[in-house]
């Protein structure tokens, strides 16, 4: 369930990705700042309120009935997340 390399979150409000016939619409909140951190042992990720409800968003839209087991979303610097991010992959996993 990963954008369309042609299509960055950064730029849009709003990115539908098709996974098993099932349209998912993920949406960022106007002036989103996130930024993950690998701090070796533990991941930091620091946001704005605006991004915390995006987050929170992307997450409920994973965990809405009928997505895939396996769906997920890639989120990195310049699609997503702050200049200096980390690498963040949200995905569902329902043999958890």
């Amino acid at each position: 369930m990963a954008p369309e390399p042609s299509t960055s979150p950064s730029m849009t409000t709003h990115l539908s990705v098709v996974t098993d016939g099932t349209t998912r619409v993920f949406t960022w909140e106007a002036g989103a700042s996130i930024n993950v951190r690998n701090q070796g042992g533990e991941i930091v990720i620091e946001a704005n309120a605006a991004g915390l409800k995006t987050l929170a968003g992307h997450l409920l839209t994973l965990a809405q009935d009928g997505t895939p087991d396996g769906a997920h979303l890639h989120l990195e610097e310049g699609n997503g997340l702050e200049d200096g991010s980390a690498r963040l992959v949200l995905e569902r996993c329902d043999d958890a």
